[in-house]
């Protein structure tokens, strides 16, 4: 990149581009975004205001942008299966936002999943708004497999009758049963909000089941397995819902989308629709199961006993899931410690690591690269020089 009027932020992007490309991302929640994706957010489309929904906006001069906006939309309801998209929250977390806002009330009862068995900040952390502002109770998993253990998700949602039951996970390695979480909801009359930010590529690709036409909401975000911008996605079959959760986003919670964003998001829609992607996410799965295979032999434990999407949840010691990510870093294999089900430790110094395939994957790793970045984190992780 080159920025002559300022030098020293030129340096640091394009010492961060260095790193990236001199290292190997096995962060879960990372991706390398699509190329011409990456264009679009640098195109004048930043220039323009575009408060409100299309052919109902507050600015003229939005012609095209509803045009794009309206591509955006058909692009992922056709990719998702759906009938309604809302595609103008800013990211993961201000959608799951308007979600709430759409359908609940301050202080109503919303039962989510664990933040130290796998669930994500805003399904109801005490330090987020989902805890904050709402009765949040959550479920976990069975301390013996450590799958979703639904006899307590149906107890607590009798115990306590929530308005919202969200299922969704940000480091859970096993497939979601949509259908089960629908029952428990209709039995106690909730809502079921489906977040499937970190496996939605896997479902457009058929490799997940999909929640399209079983929960009441869903959500992703566009810059994980997707490879679009930092962006969000909700959807619906329910018209009625979509017209609460547009209101929420706008005017409830923001000002105009990102006009960038949203062209971004339509061409990463076309993009997922396509057989060549549907490979691609094929490859993140047998490239999660070659490391897999890797730690099973050398015995290194994988939580839940492994993994049925692209991620692995490995427990390597209490408290050094911190001093395993730094040695990988020092070796150019950059991972996120964290926390294991019931970590014995804080979050602050986690038991376990989370490694995922999406980037390395779309770098066109070979499985003798992949088997030797695997070994090396055995190494590390077996270490007791750290």
């Amino acid at each position: 990149m080159n920025i002559k009027s300022d030098p020293q932020l030129e340096k640091l992007i394009n010492l961060e581009e260095k790193r990236q490309s001199e290292t190997w991302s096995l962060i879960a929640s990372e991706n390398e975004m699509f190329d011409e994706v990456r264009e679009i957010l640098g195109s004048k489309l930043n220039n323009k205001y575009s408060e409100g929904y299309a052919g109902k906006r507050y600015y003229n001069g939005n012609q095209f942008i509803d045009e794009i906006e309206n591509l955006a939309i058909s692009r992922t309801c056709e990719g998702f299966g759906a009938n309604f998209a809302n595609v103008q929250s800013y990211s993961g977390s201000p959608a799951n936002q308007a979600i709430y806002k759409a359908l609940l009330n301050p202080g109503d009862t919303v039962l989510g999943f664990d933040l130290n068995c796998g669930g994500h900040l805003t399904h109801g952390a005490s330090v987020n708004f989902s805890g904050s502002y709402y009765n949040s109770i959550t479920y976990k998993v069975d301390p013996q497999t450590e799958l979703i253990d639904f006899e307590e998700v149906r107890k607590l949602a009798y115990e306590y009758k929530p308005k919202l039951i969200i299922c969704g996970t940000t480091a859970y390695s096993r497939e979601i049963d949509f259908q089960k979480f629908k029952e428990i909801a209709t039995e106690v009359g909730a809502f079921l909000l489906a977040d499937i930010s970190h496996i939605s590529g896997l479902i457009i690709s058929n490799l997940h089941p999909s929640p399209v036409g079983i929960a009441d909401v869903m959500m992703s975000t566009t810059h994980k397995q997707l490879r679009g911008p930092r962006g969000a996605v909700i959807l619906s079959n329910s018209e009625e819902i979509m017209t609460k959760i547009n209101k929420a986003v706008f005017p409830g919670l923001q000002g105009g989308p990102h006009n960038s964003t949203t062209a971004a998001i339509a061409l990463c829609m076309k993009k997922v629709n396509s057989r060549e992607y549907k490979d691609y996410c094929k490859r993140i799965v047998e490239n999660r199961k070659v490391m897999q295979d890797v730690f099973v032999d050398n015995e290194i434990q994988v939580v839940s006993g492994g993994s049925d999407n692209h991620l692995l949840v490995l427990k390597v010691g209490t408290g050094r899931g911190r001093q395993v990510a730094d040695e990988l870093e020092k070796l150019g294999i950059i991972i996120n410690a964290n926390t294991i089900p019931f970590d014995p430790s804080s979050p602050f110094k986690p038991s376990g690591i989370r490694i995922g395939t999406p980037w390395i994957t779309s770098r066109n790793i070979d499985s003798e690269k992949l088997t030797e970045l695997t070994t090396k984190i055995v190494e590390i992780v077996k270490s007791t020089n750290i």
